[in-house]
């Protein structure tokens, strides 16, 4: 699995718009609002390399109100919860 981090700056009226249609995209698994010089952060997760391309480039950056994004690929994820989730067998 890919994890992109996307920066992103959108229109200011269209913050809360653009944030849901992002969230509605394949490939997306949060969006959030955050204060600072970027409007929101997007979490990217794909199977494969030219999938990124697919989901940022042709589909999230032609969201209405979309200015600019800037994309960080992860190398490795350390989050406790990741780690749980790719061991769980789904058992609650």
């Amino acid at each position: 699995m890919l994890t992109a981090i996307v920066m992103v700056r959108t229109e200011p009226d269209r913050i809360p718009e653009a944030a849901q249609e992002i969230s509605e995209l394949s490939g997306i698994s949060e969006v959030y609002s955050v204060t600072g010089e970027w409007d929101l952060i997007v979490m990217v997760r794909v199977r494969q390399h030219d999938e990124l391309a697919d989901v940022i480039a042709d589909r999230l950056s032609k969201i209405e109100g979309v200015v600019e994004t800037v994309t960080q690929i992860a190398f490795r994820t350390y989050s406790r919860h990741d780690l749980e989730d790719a061991f769980s067998l789904g058992m609650d």
